[in-house]
């Protein structure tokens, strides 16, 4: 993805001239750090899109970086390392990796695991703001169900005419479903009169439709 802006961090400052040259060079937007701690700054300041980091950085360790870019500002991460140490792959993987590249490595070699992890955090923040919204749905739901329960309590009506009461008395004042559900929930000594009042303006309602 060209014009994507990655974060390179690695204390070997020539390894990190190299690399931050080839990418460049292949259309990205490259920062660089030299430690943990810069890495943490430059990526609060420059909002990268994607952070690639040396594992065995001095400060702070190259995992815990990506921890806590994942955590905020919400940064994907891929690691360099000079060892295939099997513990530490796994540990990686476990903190949310999306790539793993043994040195020496140059950027050719780096370029597709770059772009299949910007691919892989796309998709991984689609399927985040899908579950927030189906998550918003459901508690929408729920307490739509739950205000369409007390008006059936209430006034001994079936499922299907409290659900016309409330979405007209919504409706008529320019006000969402959910939110009248929201304060029907909320409880306390308005609860009563807003639902005499959804069930008057649903009677004037039935009359105003009656021949």
């Amino acid at each position: 993805m060209s014009n994507s802006k990655i974060l390179v961090a690695d204390d070997d400052t020539i390894m990190l001239a190299i690399l931050a040259k080839g990418l460049r060079s292949a259309g990205y937007c490259v920062v660089t750090a030299t430690n943990g701690e810069e890495a943490l700054e430059v990526a609060r300041s420059m909002k990268p899109d994607l952070a690639v980091l040396d594992i065995r950085m001095p400060g702070v360790f190259g995992i815990e970086v990506a921890r806590r870019l994942r955590e905020s500002p919400g940064i994907d991460s891929i690691f360099l390392s000079a060892y295939a140490d099997k513990e530490v792959v796994e540990l990686a993987t476990k903190e949310g990796a999306l790539g793993y590249l043994v040195k020496p490595v140059n950027s050719k070699q780096l370029i597709p695991a770059i772009e299949a992890a910007l691919e892989r955090s796309a998709d991984l923040r689609r399927l985040q703001e899908k579950e927030i919204l189906l998550t918003d749905s459901i508690k929408s739901n729920r307490e739509i169900s739950v205000a369409i329960g007390m008006y059936m309590e209430k006034f001994n009506s079936r499922e299907q005419n409290a659900f016309y009461a409330l979405r007209n008395y919504a409706r008529s004042n320019s006000q969402k479903l959910v939110d009248l559900a929201r304060q029907l929930a909320q409880g306390g000594k308005g609860r009563e009169e807003l639902l005499l009042s959804i069930y008057r303006e649903r009677k004037l309602y039935t009359s105003r439709r009656q021949p």
